[in-house]
């Protein structure tokens, strides 16, 4: 059934499940916005009906606190998701613990931290690994899902493009336990990157395909975030673990897009890459570990990427020429490819058929989607949107090929908090609030375990600042984990690399206190040596002493200033004006954490003679301040221009 419009949609919906709609939708990107809006609305005018929604990763704009922060804020949004994006209501509602009591939404993954303080999503979550989703949610007697998708360029067909992810695992789950098979409804986006191959279906696969007229919003997009010294130091390590010929998986965020980064060095500046990286961790490139696990070289065969999720760091990957190892489902093939014995006709099969990358969803940047839109269709065919279950574990299909295809993996994720015996904290809190979730993060420790030459590596900032004060990322202990210490493997922050797997507990908590923050490894130690874990005899080598952020910070420099180590190395949504106006607000919520701080911030800024930036001040609508309110904020706008830097 083909429809134009909303209201005929919900009617229709209305009508078939008798005002008690039981709703999947995709994570991210592959939500119909204006259609749950929709569907929302009717529901809650209406109290004889009911609405319960099954989903993750509700992606809302970021909305701004201070004056300050919507000063600048307000047309940043407008610019980057458009004046008509439209936010999710329901999202909006449920940050507000305002979700009518006839309507309910249950998710297996948050923006991150943005629902701490909301008691209806707390209560709501399902901790589930992204594998077991499909199984979870179908026991649920969803009644209709609906989903973004992507019309074929003169064609008929449809694509699931940026989210295969769940929907193809969850009808077939559903058929297992048989269940009626959910009313199926999609939205057409037309700025939506046509997909092809396993993402793609006939028409007919959905019931409904609304088509709406006139110009779409633009796609949710995330913006791009920029990269610290600590960061960098952490990408630079990170990038020697990987091999020539191997396979990739990373997450999203500052620390994937510095480690994409120094990837990017490894292969188009070796020489400097590792002149830098003997300055950063002198002997590592020579290290057992390196030898065995990665390398320092440009990469000649090139990295496949199995990823549940595609981000804008594949995109920067593949266009430095490091993401073009292709695979095949053909195990013969693939056997070959392994051995090194291609024939002519194998290589040529890969390149005509061969994937390059294999996701589950993809969520980035405009830029992202662009790249996708663009890409001639050869290329693009080397790219597989699938099902999760195909890309996060090795046992829904041929599990011998799976390993063939996925040699010498590297599984690159991130987490908040180590212990020094190696369980990690990535999801939540020890009061057991959910800042994320826990994704696909368990699927990935646990395959490196079970592929004999995979390694996961976390990676984490060795402290994190709370009012001002540094606290330590590597505990004792935590309230809560999401990776236990007996998948432990490699940890990795700014200060080095803890091999982990296979180690005894005293050889776990020596590596974990040589990468911890030089200002808390005695505490630390002491604990050990109480807990009857370190022998009271032990000494901390003077090397640790140099874990500082002032020797990262100094080893950095000179690449900072030459621009191998980019603030925004994928690329940058601000405007230069914007980007001073980015460090100067930092500088001042770094500064007001305190009473006392926020007192000096502001006797500095008053004292200080005023050299307004005017094409600043012109952005922050602050040139011409009126109230005693916005002469005071000029003011520490001005100020924090002139010392931030």
């Amino acid at each position: 059934m083909q429809l134009d419009n909303l209201e005929a949609v919900v009617k229709v919906l209305l009508e078939r499940s008798a005002n008690k709609i039981v709703l999947a939708a995709p994570l991210g990107l592959g939500k119909p916005h204006r259609l749950l809006n929709a569907i929302y609305d009717a529901v809650e005018k209406d109290k004889d009906c009911s609405l319960k929604i099954f989903t993750a990763l509700s992606l809302t704009p970021p909305k701004a606190g201070s004056d300050l922060e919507k000063r600048f804020l307000q047309p940043f949004l407008d610019r980057h998701f458009g004046r008509d994006f439209p936010s999710l209501h329901y999202a909006i509602a449920q940050r507000c613990n305002a979700l009518p009591g006839n309507i309910s939404v249950q998710e297996f993954y948050m923006q991150s931290g943005g629902l701490l303080n909301s008691s209806q999503a707390q209560r709501n979550y399902n901790s589930l690994n992204y594998t077991h989703v499909a199984a979870a949610v179908a026991e649920k007697n969803i009644n209709v899902l609906v989903q973004k998708v992507a019309r074929e360029p003169g064609g008929s067909r449809l694509s699931l493009s940026c989210n295969p992810d769940l929907t193809f695992d969850l009808l077939d789950e559903i058929e297992r336990l048989g269940k009626p098979r959910p009313f199926l409804i999609a939205e057409i986006d037309p700025l939506l990157p046509w997909i092809a191959g396993t993402a793609a279906v006939e028409a007919d696969f959905f019931d409904i395909v609304l088509e709406l007229p006139g110009p779409a919003p633009k796609l949710f997009a995330l913006p791009l975030q920029p990269v610290t010294d600590p960061e960098y130091a952490i990408g630079l390590r990170a990038s020697a673990l990987v091999k020539d010929g191997g396979t990739l998986q990373i997450g999203i965020g500052s620390l994937s897009d510095a480690l994409c980064q120094a990837l990017y060095l490894r292969h188009r500046h070796n020489a400097e890459y590792r002149e830098l990286m003997n300055r950063l961790a002198p002997g590592f490139l020579e290290s057992d570990l390196v030898r065995q696990y990665g390398g320092a070289e440009p990469f000649k065969t090139g990295l496949y990427g199995a990823s549940e999720m595609v981000n804008d760091g594949f995109r920067y990957l593949h266009q430095a020429g490091i993401l073009k190892r292709r695979v095949v489902d053909d195990l013969e093939l693939m056997q070959r490819e392994r051995d090194d014995c291609l024939s002519d006709a194998d290589r040529e099969r890969l390149q005509k058929e061969g994937h390059w990358l294999n996701g589950g969803f993809y969520l980035g940047s405009q830029d992202l989607y662009q790249w996708l839109r663009e890409m001639p269709e050869s290329e693009k065919n080397g790219i597989g949107m699938t099902r999760i279950s195909h890309i996060n574990e090795l046992y829904g299909g041929n599990e011998t090929l799976e390993r063939l295809q996925r040699r010498d993996a590297r599984f690159y994720n991130t987490c908040m908090m180590t212990t020094v015996l190696g369980a990690a904290t990535s999801d939540a809190l020890e009061d057991g609030r959910v800042v994320s979730g826990v994704g696909g993060q368990y699927n990935f420790v646990a395959m490196a375990h079970t592929l004999r030459d995979g390694r996961s590596i976390l990676m984490f900032r060795s402290t994190r600042e709370q009012a001002g004060t540094a606290h330590s990322n590597v505990l004792w202990n935590y309230g809560h984990t999401t990776i236990p210490r007996h998948l432990r493997d490699i940890a990795l922050n700014e200060y080095g690399v803890a091999d982990l797997r296979g180690a005894d507990d005293e050889d776990c908590i020596k590596a974990m206190l040589s990468i911890c923050d030089a200002r808390f490894i005695p505490k630390l130690l002491d604990k050990a040596k109480r807990e009857l874990k370190l022998t009271g005899s032990f000494e901390a080598p003077t090397s640790w002493t140099q874990n500082r952020p002032e020797h990262i910070a100094a080893v950095l420099a000179p690449y900072r200033k030459n621009n191998l180590l980019p603030e925004y190395p994928l690329g940058c949504d601000f405007t230069p004006v914007e980007l001073r106006l980015v460090k100067a607000l930092g500088f001042l919520k770094s500064k007001t954490a305190s009473t006392f701080g926020k007192i000096k911030l502001i006797a500095m800024s008053l004292i200080s003679p005023s050299t307004p930036d005017i094409e600043a001040m012109q952005r922050m609508d602050l040139q011409s301040p009126g109230s005693m309110k916005e002469k005071l904020a000029a003011r520490l706008v001005s100020y924090a221009l002139k010392v931030a830097k």
